[in-house]
């Protein structure tokens, strides 16, 4: 195996393959305290994606229902079960990753799920830590929570489906950093679904083949933001590219989100993928479990989120999501607006930091009426 440097974790790890990044790579932010978990982005992905024969259990893009939520079902309480959990000393992971705690003749400590794992989607949804109990009082912080967690194919700087592949069939794009499936080298042997820690692989069992989400990259190919991206009610979404640590550059939106002000984290960053979809944690939750699943920048990610209202640099960033169609690789604030700029420098959007409030008398002289809600 070979030694690659996985920076989510802070140190160099074993891979089965030679570090080999792309040009850029692609990326997304995911603001957990904005999803309503609609399913929106579920559905319009299903819809344009896999909608066919042997496709009905697919679910490229999901929302799940944090803590008890899970599809297919405990996805990640089993493998965190397996590696036994997080061994975290400041930012270096010390545990092992699942390359590294692979069994003898294994390439990826991973499992396959059952047909039966696949049967509940919407296991857990609105599920709450905690008991609330009749007449309770409703007070922060406390234990009755839960949160909506958006998942989609992370497109993984490392991923395990790419290594488990005994065919070569899963391979990464070298222009942006898309994971895909060749179907004509695929012959079905789904160690790729058993790899994944994510279990964003799935089986065809029409066609023999495995499929996963392709990150919408014709969309992305002509500047276009994913479906499950454009469709999002919440506007909690933003697809774009990355840049690695030594870098990233303060006007590329993921860049600034990600590396600048570290506000937004990996999903299980202890795996050892180097996952490229981040989220920006709930702000109501205890640390302690976001700490398992977004890693060490926990608290500071809550705290900067928090501030957000006293940072316009920030909140004219968090106030571009959901703004555009287009994907935008740079951004300005000047003043109270900011804009997103596409590669050719093209404004694509501008946005207020703050919308203009008007408040209306209660009796209107034009139309002779008062203005109420009540009957």
């Amino acid at each position: 195996m070979a030694r690659v440097h996985n920076w989510q974790i802070g140190r160099e790890m074993s891979y089965w393959y030679p570090e080999s990044r792309p040009e850029k790579q692609f990326a997304a932010v995911f603001d957990t305290n904005k999803c309503i978990a609609c399913q929106t982005c579920t559905l319009a992905c299903k819809t344009t994606w896999t909608s066919g024969k042997g496709q009905e259990y697919m679910l490229w893009n999901n929302v799940e229902t944090k803590p008890y939520g899970s599809y297919p079902l405990a996805w990640d309480l089993k493998l965190l079960d397996m590696i036994g959990g997080s061994q975290w000393n400041g930012g270096v992971y010390e545990g092992q990753t699942i390359f590294e705690s692979a069994p003898a003749g294994e390439r990826v400590m991973g499992w396959k799920p059952e047909a039966q794992d696949y049967a509940y989607p919407n296991v857990g949804e609105d599920d709450c830590a905690g008991q609330v109990d009749g007449g309770a009082e409703f007070s922060l912080p406390h234990m009755a929570w839960f949160f909506y967690l958006a998942r989609i194919c992370n497109h993984c700087t490392y991923p395990a489906c790419l290594a488990s592949c005994p065919r070569g069939s899963i391979y990464k794009r070298p222009e942006d950093g898309i994971v895909l499936v060749d179907q004509g080298r695929c012959r079905g042997y789904q160690e790729c679904v058993k790899g994944c820690p994510y279990k964003k692989v799935f089986f065809n069992p029409m066609t023999g083949t495995s499929e996963k989400c392709i990150a919408c990259y014709p969309k992305m190919e002509l500047g276009l933001q994913p479906q499950c991206f454009v469709n999002c009610i919440g506007k909690i979404r933003m697809a774009g590219y990355l840049s690695t640590p030594d870098k990233a550059r303060a006007d590329n939106p993921l860049d600034y989100l990600v590396h600048v002000r570290k506000i937004a984290l990996p999903l299980y960053p202890q795996f050892g993928l180097e996952p490229n979809v981040y989220y920006i944690p709930p702000i109501h939750v205890p640390t302690p479990f976001l700490r398992q699943i977004f890693g060490p920048g926990v608290d500071a990610a809550v705290a900067a989120y928090r501030n957000a209202p006293n940072d316009d640099d920030l909140a004219g960033l968090l106030s571009l999501f959901g703004s555009t169609e287009s994907v935008m690789t740079r951004w300005v604030r000047q003043g109270q607006e900011v804009a997103g700029v596409d590669d050719r420098g093209t404004t694509l959007v501008r946005v207020p930091l703050t919308e203009p409030v008007v408040e209306r008398a209660a009796f209107d002289r034009v139309y002779q009426i008062m203005r109420h809600n009540c009957p």
